[in-house]
């Protein structure tokens, strides 16, 4: 069956002091995903488990971040999680920058066209 893309989300988060890279990015997960509640899976008459989660990723350091982390934020579906450069890195007057992460996550299923 055909993988038919439904929805996008964007979300951006940070790690202020600790130059947290995956901390970043879970923020910036939560933040594309707290902001709504849609039943998907439902609305198809599929069950969640069959949601298809595609992550992009974007730091400027992807090597530091832990994508298994980042997976185990999705409560249910199928998430692959893709971490390339990107995001920004804001200098600080004590040396260390502040990391921003951005992200996006499209959720698709594996259905016919009606």
């Amino acid at each position: 069956m055909p993988k038919h893309r439904v929805l996008t989300e964007f979300g951006m988060g940070t790690s202020l002091r600790r130059q947290d890279y995956t901390q970043a990015a879970k923020r910036a997960l939560q933040d594309a995903l707290w902001h709504n509640s849609i039943n998907l899976a439902e609305l198809f008459g599929l069950p969640k488990s069959a949601m298809l989660i595609d992550v992009e990723i974007a730091v400027q350091q992807p090597d530091q971040v832990d994508a298994q982390t980042l997976a185990a934020v999705f409560p249910y579906g199928q998430p692959t999680i893709h971490v390339t450069h990107g995001g920004l890195d804001v200098p600080r007057p004590d040396g260390n920058p502040t990391v921003i992460a951005n992200a996006a996550i499209s959720v698709s299923f594996e259905m016919e066209p009606s």
